[in-house]
């Protein structure tokens, strides 16, 4: 068989939920291993810290975010969507990117400039070009934000490597992932809250407009003035609570699989809360528990329920959580209550925190990899294409 034919290249959710559940599995380890100095060094000019936040960002998340966005595009537009060589090319310049963010010290300022663009230029671009070129057949109005907000992850990822900038990048990348899962939660919990409990929540347009665009002027939060950004999250969070409370929560949460999304919605909540007391207070916390409790409560907890989704109901396969599939949730939750509560409540065991933790999203990452590996390299099981 060709190998571009093959199964893995036959729709974007394949390649990039693969990588993304490898990156899940073998970077929280590296990362334990480099902080702790038990493994040398990346060969880099930037800082560690730096490597970090744009592997989590650029490298996992947007493993994630591509796979899901070449996906979901070509279902909104109705067309058979990228796959064969170009998603071949895409996952190839993925797997450049991570080397390149390895030893860029080693390479030349333009060859290291390309390699680390590369992917993320190229996929932006077909992605654009989905939305645009077949815009008349677009089933969500509302796709202009990602016309807006995909260009910015451009701009959010050179700012992060900036030293001088780094804090704008990382408030900038993190804003970016947050409207993008605004938007997703928007779409798929008014669909599993009809199919799972036939019930339908609030969907009002001029509320949901209004959360997005705050979650749009929020991009820019490290350009703010403090008091604003302040008072935009504020407003946000408080909007975003409104919502959950008609979003029939207590019904949501009878079942782990649907509950996990809530949860990581409540988790944005309380991001934007503690960056609000950040901005005000400037508490005395132990690590940086915005961040984190982005990347842990809304990444660590939405993203494997998605890829098992996806992976089983886009493969052909009934989409139902077994037993095993929920225990890579609750261990997820499990490192969500490590990396944030116990450093608060424990600041000495501070590495150990983050060994736990790390090793949580590692276990889980392993047993998702595990259930969903075998899906994404077969045919559908119906025989359909993707």
């Amino acid at each position: 068989m060709n190998f571009s034919a093959l199964p893995l290249w036959q729709a974007g959710f394949r390649p990039f939920f693969a990588l993304a559940c490898l990156s899940g599995l073998l970077m929280p380890p590296l990362w334990i291993g480099l902080y702790a100095g038990y493994l040398p060094a990346p060969l880099i000019s930037f800082s560690i810290v730096q490597w970090h936040a744009h592997e989590m960002f650029f490298g996992f998340g947007w493993a994630v975010l591509g796979g899901f966005l070449l996906t979901a595009s070509k279902n909104w537009v109705a067309i058979r969507g990228y796959h064969g060589w170009s998603l071949v090319f895409l996952a190839a310049a993925w797997l450049v990117e991570r080397v390149a963010m390895f030893c860029q010290s080693l390479l030349p300022q333009p060859l290291f400039v390309l390699a680390n663009n590369l992917f993320l230029v190229s996929i932006i671009a077909m992605l654009l070009w989905t939305l645009i070129r077949h815009h008349q057949r677009d089933t969500f109005r509302d796709n202009y934000f990602f016309l807006l907000l995909l260009p910015l992850f451009v701009v959010a990822k050179a700012l992060l490597l900036d030293g001088d900038h780094y804090r704008v990048g990382v408030l900038m990348s993190l804003g970016l992932f947050r409207l993008a899962f605004l938007i997703m939660f928007e779409r798929t919990l008014t669909q599993f809250m009809r199919n799972v409990f036939n019930a339908s929540i609030l969907r009002d347009p001029r509320l949901d407009l209004t959360i997005k665009f705050l979650a749009l002027l929020l991009v820019f939060a490290g350009l703010l003035p403090a008091p604003l950004a302040a008072a935009l999250n504020l407003i946000l969070a408080l909007l975003l609570l409104w919502r959950f409370a008609h979003w029939k929560p207590q019904l949501a949460m009878r079942r782990l699989e649907i509950g996990i999304s809530y949860l990581g919605y409540l988790a944005i909540v309380a991001q934007l809360l503690i960056a609000v007391l950040d901005r005000v207070a400037q508490p005395s916390w132990v690590g940086t528990v915005s961040v984190h409790l982005f990347s842990f409560g809304v990444m660590g907890l939405v993203i494997p329920a998605m890829i098992t989704r996806i992976s089983k109901g886009h493969t052909g396969r009934k989409v139902e959580f077994e037993a095993r599939d929920k225990v890579v949730l609750q261990i997820m939750i499990a490192g969500v209550l490590l990396r944030l509560l116990g450093p608060q409540l424990l600041s000495s065991a501070y590495p150990a925190w983050l060994a736990l933790s790390a090793g949580c999203w590692s276990v889980g990452f392993a047993l998702l990899t595990w259930r969903c590996l075998p899906f994404l390299l077969r045919p559908r099981v119906d025989g359909k294409e993707g």
